[in-house]
């Protein structure tokens, strides 16, 4: 049965560590570890500490930008990419959540051969860690600064084409809960998955991506998990949720309410 999870970026200013002892205390079984608030925290102090607390690691978050629209050039990128396999492998994580990058004035065939050369050179080193990747596609109105992988049909099939299962398909709801093609595609789409990352939202997606409580936007989260795991999906699914929205709220608040909803959730796929 699906688990739940809840990512740090979540819980934006805390601490690694107090992340990992609050989601415990609230009997969250795994997280989403926050590659900079790890790095603050020290790898292998916070391996123990995670290992200590009985708490899983659903994804490591994030690596990619292969297009050089941060500033790095692509060996950096790639080398960066490197070290976070490394750091999903200590950690024992389910999976490494993978970005490409803003086109960033590349033209499209050039910014999918910078993605291809990236993959070709971390799929080896992945595979030898036992470390699955995660491509993750965003809405093209909320993902423009992160991806240029906008297309979730053609994100499936080029996940597909590798054939590999160390690289597979992060979606989160907050971009695809309004797209009819989530569900046209969801046979094929299901065994693709490593992650599906739970958003839901009052508005349409935006780059500000405000988010709100899980059940309290215009997204049909119920329908999206019950077809999700009628279709097989057995993952993790993580809480992801930032925004003005939820500003107002302390973490504890968003950390039970999140618990609270995926129970009630979860227990109505399982009725049903």
């Amino acid at each position: 049965m699906p688990r739940l999870s809840i990512s740090e970026v979540t819980t934006y200013s805390w601490s690694f560590q107090r992340d990992v002892r609050t989601f415990a205390r609230y009997g969250v079984p795994a997280m989403g570890v926050w590659r900079q608030k790890l790095a603050d925290y020290g790898e292998e102090m916070g391996a123990e500490l995670l290992a200590e607390m009985g708490m899983d690691v659903s994804n490591v978050y994030f690596a990619g930008g292969f297009t050089g629209h941060d500033g790095r050039s692509f060996q950096e990128a790639v080398e960066d990419a490197e070290q976070a396999i490394e750091t999903a492998a200590l950690l024992q994580a389910e999976c490494l959540t993978i970005y490409t990058g803003a086109r960033a004035g590349h033209t499209k065939s050039h910014a999918k051969r910078l993605m291809q050369t990236a993959f070709e050179k971390l799929l080896p080193v992945a595979e030898e860690n036992d470390v699955v990747l995660a491509l993750e596609p965003m809405h093209i109105r909320a993902g423009a600064d992160w991806t240029f992988l906008t297309d979730l049909d053609a994100t499936l099939r080029y996940v597909e084409s590798f054939g590999s299962p160390h690289f597979k398909l992060a979606i989160d709801t907050y971009h695809w809960g309004r797209s009819r093609k989530f569900y046209s595609l969801i046979r094929d789409l299901v065994p693709q998955l490593a992650i599906v990352f739970l958003g839901d939202a009052s508005a349409s997606p935006d780059e500000e991506q405000n988010r709100c409580l899980l059940g309290e936007g215009g997204i049909s989260l119920e329908r999206m998990v019950t077809t999700l795991v009628k279709h097989g999906y057995d993952g993790c699914f993580d809480v992801r949720l930032m925004g003005e929205e939820l500003e107002t709220l302390n973490y504890p608040q968003v950390i039970e309410h999140s618990c609270r909803y995926y129970e009630d959730l979860i227990a109505t796929v399982s009725v049903d």
